[in-house]
């Protein structure tokens, strides 16, 4: 799996992992200067304030190529001349002016600075216009790769998509390619031949038709949106529609696919409304009313790109027709729908502001595979197909990678993750309470972006328990935690091993058939047994090991 994966999961889980990196420690991993141009919150990006794009292109299919300008409004915080932009190479930033003047600019890789020539006053709001073009990257195997797909379909007709996460936006257009700072609302402008559609995020404002027979396609965003949720999607579609019934009112939910699929995707895509109903329980309503719910089919697996989520799962029920938990659960429904629109919570609404914080997206989102389970199928059903997707973990490296170099940490941000939030479900071992904390989050880091830390503190603050040598555990080690115990002259000794300095996660245990939550330290403890009690089984839904030490 290369270091920018999309999100769409899993070239770990389907034994797809071609990331050298990924072999490395952590220790080991070498990093250049680009990685920290593109990573870190540098001076030149630093003291503006990002507030609109509007996004004008236009894409030639037969030559592979996207042209167009990119207007960037800002606000300045602190004075300073020097912006940074990025797009990378291929892709050239050919001219940028502000108020109708050129700019000088300098490349370093895929960051370009720009010398402004106007005194940049704090609090001011300015504008500049980027003129790009070239042929962008292509992705060979999208989404884990980045960059464009340039297929056809059937018919013989482009079937093109944008798939971008951890590579960037800038692989195909200039932005500042920083995910600390969202822009506020955006204009989508998409030239494309006169016979195929391009479907952006937002909602569609107009379309034009070009005296070359080509037309425009207008997609206005009103919400902030990270740069990799920004995408085209362009072929020969058709749309059908639906309102669901929300906690915010009507939501327009629109659907579109190649025609040739048009019968099979509604019917398939009855999953759509399932998951809002199921996700706005657990987390609270809808991010984007304003911008609509889209489910885009694209020539790749998909993606969470905002508001207009991307599918490629080829009409089957789980991950291409795959049981990723093993369990059945899995086959209940389309991996791909679930899956991608769940990130419109937890990536979307909430974003990570380094992408070494990847698991706030990832681990929450593939819990939620297990909460959609939980809410049509029950409690168990849940909590057996997140157990399931234990066996997809391979404690390669921690999940939480290292900060300012734009480095993601290790796959299993997906399957452990979601176990180390099971786990602590279980802590806290109260249903309303744990609901109320993921609902609770998406409403108080609305359209955020965050760290690691505030969504640790957050969920330590409203259950009371203090997760932070948990969080240590499970984010930044390989360790699976072993609960070693023995019997020994009617006495049970437990303790931690195999954990981080003084891990003292509580834990129900079943001791000769009776259940009871102890609470193990890294120090030896014991309790008064009877001389038969000697059969011990830890709560399977805590993401523990044991060892049972035989006298």
């Amino acid at each position: 799996m290369k270091k920018y994966f999309g999100s769409a999961f899993i070239a770990l889980l389907v034994g797809l992992n071609t990331n050298a990196q990924g072999l490395l420690n952590k220790s080991e991993t070498v990093f250049t200067h680009q990685d920290t141009l593109r990573g870190s919150i540098t001076k030149e990006r630093a003291w503006w304030d990002l507030k609109y794009y509007h996004l004008d292109i236009k894409v030639n299919p037969s030559e592979k190529t996207i042209t167009g300008f990119n207007t960037v409004r800002y606000t300045v915080l602190t004075e300073n001349n020097i912006m940074q932009i990025d797009l990378q190479e291929p892709m050239n930033i050919t001219k940028v002016t502000q108020n109708g003047k050129d700019l000088k600019f300098e490349r370093d890789g895929n960051a370009f600075f720009i010398t402004l020539n106007e005194k940049q006053k704090v609090g001011d709001t300015k504008e500049i216009v980027i003129s790009f073009g070239g042929k962008p990257k292509e992705a060979v195997r999208a989404p884990w790769d980045g960059g464009l797909s340039w297929k056809k379909d059937k018919n013989g007709k482009d079937f093109i998509a944008t798939s971008c996460q951890g590579l960037g936006a800038s692989v195909w257009w200039p932005c500042k390619d920083h995910m600390y700072d969202e822009v506020e609302n955006m204009l989508i402008s998409v030239n494309v031949p006169g016979d195929l559609t391009d479907v952006s995020n937002g909602r569609l404002q107009s379309v034009k038709k070009e005296k070359d027979g080509t037309k425009t396609f207008n997609w206005y965003v009103a919400n902030p949106i990270n740069n990799y949720g920004v995408n085209i999607n362009i072929g020969d579609y058709v749309n059908f529609s639906e309102v669901f019934k929300g906690e915010k009112g009507d939501l327009d939910c629109n659907y579109y696919v190649l025609k040739d699929n048009l019968a099979l995707a509604k019917e398939h895509f009855k999953d759509a409304p399932k998951m809002l109903k199921a996700f706005e329980d657990w987390f609270g309503p809808y991010p984007f009313y304003e911008d609509s719910y889209k489910l885009v089919e694209v020539p790749y697996l998909g993606m969470e790109h905002q508001s207009s989520v991307t599918y490629g799962n080829q009409y089957k029920k789980g991950y291409l027709g795959r049981d990723l938990s093993g369990t059945g659960w899995g086959l209940k429904f389309d991996f791909i729908i679930i899956h991608e629109s769940g990130h419109e919570w937890f990536a979307n609404n909430i974003t990570y502001k380094d992408i070494a914080d990847m698991w706030i997206h990832e681990s929450f989102t593939n819990y939620s595979e297990s909460l959609f389970v939980e809410y049509y199928y029950g409690k168990e059903a849940g909590a057996e197909y997140v157990r399931g997707v234990r066996k997809n973990i391979q404690n390669d490296k921690p999940i939480i990678g290292h900060y300012d170099v734009n480095n993601e940490g290790s796959g299993d941000m997906y399957p452990k993750g979601a176990n180390m939030l099971h786990t602590i479900r279980q802590v806290i071992n109260d249903d309303a309470k744990w609901k109320s904390i993921l609902r609770g989050l998406n409403k108080t880091f609305y359209h955020q972006t965050v760290t690691s830390k505030q969504i640790e503190d957050y969920i330590n603050e409203q259950s009371g328990i203090n997760f932070n040598r948990v969080y240590a555990q499970y984010l930044t080690t390989t360790k699976i935690p072993v609960f070693e115990y023995m019997f020994k002259n009617g006495t049970l000794g437990y303790h931690w091993t195999n954990c981080v300095s003084k891990f003292d996660m509580p834990v129900k245990v079943t001791i000769n058939g009776q259940e009871t939550w102890l609470k193990p330290t890294t120090e030896w403890q014991s309790v008064k047994t009877t001389n038969e009690d000697r059969k011990l089984e830890v709560d399977k839904n805590f993401y523990v090991t044991m060892s049972n030490i035989v006298e």
